[in-house]
């Protein structure tokens, strides 16, 4: 099957410049506030709360994911969209007018927190009401490209585009990709879901309720639960090593500056990347929940590898292979949960699967007092052996639903 066939269906043809113009605004925009904070403030506690407001709205994922199966997930992510750009055009205006301040940056940032993490849930719900089942795998890798081809420009770029074009121009620039993404996306969807338009009668019931019935579902899937059981441990203890624990790894493995660690964050991001867009090729012929399992195998013995290196150039070199791992690891894993989802649950059920990223400042908090009081590859080995063992004893508990060949999640 060609690498763009999802192009050929209308919707995605709209969905993914607009979704490529969010991911880069987006990594943008934290690139220059998180320079504005370290700056203005000169304290790295400063940076890592603004940071950390990335995270907060995360809890609200499924009550977004309500709202996407009521009014419709294109409705719902016309409406996020329109606030990322009246947020950019607020801090534009501050910033010509001389009148920013480091409260103003918590104030935008929190409100910003509160919605981002759920344009992902919108996006990939978006594309499994409008793609083909055959063509599914393929349009969520070609919308991982526009994340992670994000992440490389923002990792190499540093803090060079407010350098070059002053905060303003930067912001600016900004606001225009938020605005361009939201006239993108009016236009993404089937014929029949338009912004102005009618959705499906549906008996009405509390958001509660909703949330309720989607935990049932989940829970009496075995498939689902076990995918979420996945999806919080890769976020317990793969994603705190490339995520977190860089800066630590490029200063005191390597003995280097921010360049390096720019080299080692791109690198992963590239391996991803090429996973995605392999992806993009072959992936109508893999067993989506057989590949899941496997490839987070691989992903953490790419970590072991790298936390024994010393040479940057193999460093970076298995960072790049731990990313092709990645991809192939967590687009499968969405694709499974998508396709052996009930259609009226889809939004809520990705809704559920982004809380799993509350794992992630979990692990990072237990990993800081552990590589302080033993070493990074102690730590590393710990982390990545307890994700082996467990990625084992889930394959094993539900083999019948995640390794069967005949099971629902490996359908092609």
């Amino acid at each position: 099957m060609p690498a763009l066939a999802p192009f050929g269906v209308r919707s995605f043809r709209f969905q993914w410049p607009a979704d490529l113009a969010t991911s880069w605004a987006f990594e943008m925009e934290m690139l220059i506030l998180g320079w504005y904070m370290l700056v203005e403030t000169g304290s790295v506690l400063m940076l890592t709360v603004f940071a950390s407001l990335q995270y907060h709205g995360t809890l609200f994922s499924p009550l977004f994911g309500v709202m996407g199966d009521r009014i419709g997930h294109r409705n719902v992510l016309c409406a996020m969209r329109i606030l990322y750009a009246a947020l950019a055009a607020a801090l534009m205006t501050l910033v010509f007018m001389d009148l920013l301040q480091p409260f103003y940056v918590f104030v935008i940032a929190a409100l910003l927190g509160l919605v981002r993490p759920s344009d992902l849930v919108m996006r990939y719900s978006l594309i499994g009401e409008t793609m083909p089942p055959g063509l599914l795998i393929g349009a969520m890798s070609l919308s991982r490209v526009t994340v992670d081809s994000a992440r490389i420009a923002g990792a190499l770029a540093g803090a060079g585009v407010v350098a070059t074009l002053g905060m303003g121009p930067a912001y600016a620039l900004v606001t225009t990709l938020y605005f361009v993404s939201f006239v993108l996306t009016l236009r993404v969807g089937s014929e029949r879901t338009v912004i102005t338009g009618t959705t499906p009668v549906r008996p009405r019931t509390s958001p509660w309720h909703d949330l309720k019935d989607v935990a049932d579902h989940v829970w009496n899937r075995p498939q689902l639960r076990a995918g979420m059981y996945f999806a919080f441990l890769l976020n317990l203890t793969a994603f705190p090593i490339v995520q977190g624990l860089m800066p630590y790894v490029a200063k005191e493995i390597y003995h280097a500056d921010q360049t390096v660690l720019g080299y080692l964050i791109a690198g992963f991001a590239v391996g991803a990347l090429i996973g995605s867009v392999l992806l993009s090729r072959y992936g109508s012929i893999i067993r989506p929940a057989r590949v899941t399992l496997v490839s987070g195998a691989l992903w953490y013995l790419m970590l072991l590898v790298f936390a024994h290196q010393t040479s940057l150039l193999i460093g970076i070199l298995t960072l790049v292979c731990a990313g092709v791992a990645q991809s192939f690891c967590m687009i499968p894993l969405s694709t499974m949960l998508m396709r052996t989802s009930d259609e009226r649950f889809r939004g809520r059920v990705l809704g559920i699967r982004m809380l799993a990223i509350y794992g992630l400042p979990l692990g990072l908090l237990l990993a800081g007092p552990l590589v302080g009081s033993v070493n990074f590859v102690a730590t590393a080995m710990l982390y990545c052996g307890t994700g082996l063992l467990l990625t084992l004893l889930i394959a094993v508990r539900w083999h019948a639903h995640l390794w069967r060949m005949d099971a629902p999640a490996n359908r092609r």
